[in-house]
């Protein structure tokens, strides 16, 4: 009995005040966050959005020359549309980075500073591309010849851009652009072939 009555009556440990604090301050910010990622799920789901896109909506073929040594020359106008079909959100396109090709030559990176296109509306970034003298290897020249012959040439555009839309005070929506693109022109006129050149998103 006297065991039993030195068990019952030994004193606790008490749990430390600032243990406890901390535990409620861990229980407020995993609240919070959880809290957070509802609200931008339910404003993801409110704005029923349409990923923002870049294609190319225009462009033109202004010199195509090429001589007996080799060497290519060539300038291009291409119209580089950003467009944000969202109704609710407006959107913010970085990270703009695409290059222009021709049979694994490049002709020339296009780039742009970071720019905001508002809800439901587009922005066009307007490209002059003028390559300077390009070797080419002797399969290259005889691609050029066909493409005369032909009156078709294709170029390669391909690249990315970074998306974001702002859902609400405490959140925001991310995607990345990839575009991957053959833009094929008439050389005897320069005239564009239009084709679906758009952005895939993820």
């Amino acid at each position: 009995m006297l065991f039993k009555r030195k068990l019952f009556t030994g004193r606790r440990k008490e749990t430390h005040p600032l243990v406890w604090l901390a535990a409620i301050i861990c229980a407020l910010i995993a609240t919070a966050v959880v809290i957070a990622g509802i609200v931008v799920f339910l404003g993801y789901l409110i704005i029923h959005p349409r990923v923002p896109v870049i294609s190319v909506t225009n462009a033109h073929l202004d010199l195509l020359s090429n001589d007996y040594a080799g060497l290519l020359q060539t300038q291009l106008t291409i119209v580089v549309t950003a467009h944000n079909g969202n109704a609710k959100a407006h959107a913010t396109f970085s990270d703009i980075k695409f290059k222009l090709s021709y049979q694994g030559q490049t002709i020339a990176v296009l780039v742009a500073e970071p720019f905001f296109v508002r809800k439901n509306s587009s922005r066009d970034l307007n490209y002059v591309v003028q390559s300077s003298s390009i070797p080419l290897t002797p399969d290259q020249m005889e691609e050029v010849n066909d493409a005369w012959k032909k009156n078709v040439i294709g170029f390669d555009l391909k690249g990315d851009a970074r998306t974001q839309w702002r859902v609400g005070p405490l959140g925001s929506l991310k995607f990345m652009c990839h575009l991957n693109c053959l833009l094929k022109f008439h050389p005897l006129n320069g005239s564009y072939v239009p084709s679906k050149c758009t952005s895939k998103s993820h």
